[in-house]
């Protein structure tokens, strides 16, 4: 049955890939995005697009009215720099997500899809399940648990079936590749074209599971049509994991480069993190087909054509205690880059 859907983050790397995989089957598509990590470009034609955020809470009970189906999955995802960004962290991957489930409860929506994080299990025993008790270790990771814990509490007081996705290190085209934060492969390639070597904080022995976004996509998508998946918690990612070493090594082979990575200090980061993916096989269908080779050298093709993209970097932290070197560097690195003005910066915090 086709559906009235709304896709938070929409022009996003994951949001756009879901909302191309929804037109195609013939759903209504509305997507919000404030385009803060997202592109224009990225935006599927036939969808009804709003350009704005989802702190302004009147403008989310405008949107929302009318939907069916609420697909969550915008955020700003910097595990790392959140502990630098806190109020901005909360503000948007918090209570942005509120102002949803909200604006859900009072228009009865059917199904609210989260897109949770890895980042909840923190420094837990990998592989990580489903039912391991959440010990996040940063302010990302801890929005995404108190958001999972708010759309528990409302489905038991008012009846919101929700389904938690937490997927983990996605990588594909239309990934924004402009962000020296996020996104290990697509920060990698993005220095790569423009004749950096990719960097390693540390030693590059941490291990984490890549996935790639045409394996992932449509099992977003299709959850909220699946019983099974209501008001469920699952993990969604690649089931292999690989040091950051060896992604490195494949990262440089598919661009086709002879250059070597650059190592730094370490920061503040967990060090292995992989997920079971059982539950998503069962009951999702997830087929974990596209091998990291495979799926690189598909990422690559389209990020030489697309070429690389202007870094964007915080103008103004909100704390910069033990804030690492290279991202105080960042601006001499990147004289040309694009400036991130923190809008919850107020000097007094």
């Amino acid at each position: 049955m086709k559906k009235r859907v709304l896709v938070t983050g929409g022009a996003g790397f994951i949001g756009s890939h879901v909302v191309d995989y929804l037109i195609e089957k013939g759903h209504e598509v509305t997507i919000l995005d404030d385009l803060s990590g997202g592109l224009k470009e990225n935006v599927n034609p036939k969808a009804r697009f709003i350009e704005g955020s989802i702190t302004d809470q009147k403008l989310v009970n405008s949107v929302i009215d009318g939907r069916e189906v609420v697909y969550h999955l915008a955020a700003y995802a910097a595990e790392g720099l959140s502990h630098f960004v806190r109020k901005f962290n909360y503000t948007n991957n918090l209570i942005g997500s509120v102002n949803l489930i909200n604006a859900a409860i009072k228009n009865k929506v059917e199904c609210f899809l989260f897109s949770s994080s890895m980042a909840v299990y923190g420094k837990g025993e990998p592989p990580f399940k489903e039912e391991d008790i959440p010990r996040p270790e940063d302010p990302y990771g801890i929005s995404k648990y108190a958001v999972e814990m708010d759309l528990k509490s409302a489905h038991e007081m008012f009846g919101l079936n929700y389904i938690i996705i937490r997927p983990h290190n996605v990588y594909g085209e239309k990934q924004f590749l402009g962000d020296p934060y996020r996104n290990v492969i697509g920060i990698f390639m993005n220095r790569i074209m423009q004749g950096k070597r990719p960097l390693i904080f540390g030693d590059g022995k941490q291990t984490r599971a890549f996935s790639y976004i045409a394996d992932i996509a449509p099992c977003i998508a299709e959850a909220p049509f699946i019983k099974e998946a209501r008001n469920e918690i699952i993990n969604l990612g690649a089931g292999r994991n690989y040091t950051l070493n060896e992604l490195v090594d494949e990262v440089i082979r598919a661009m086709s480069v002879d250059i070597t990575p650059l190592y730094v200090p370490p920061r503040y980061e967990v060090k292995h993190a992989h997920c079971t993916i059982e539950k998503s096989e069962r009951i999702l269908g997830f087929k974990d087909k596209t091998g990291l080779q495979e799926g690189l050298a598909q990422m690559a093709q389209w990020a030489k054509k697309r070429g690389p993209m202007i870094p964007i970097i915080w103008e103004d932290y909100e704390v910069v205690h033990k804030l690492p070197d290279f991202w105080v560097n960042l601006k001499n690195d990147f004289p040309n880059a694009d400036k991130k003005i923190n809008p919850h910066f107020l000097g007094n915090l």
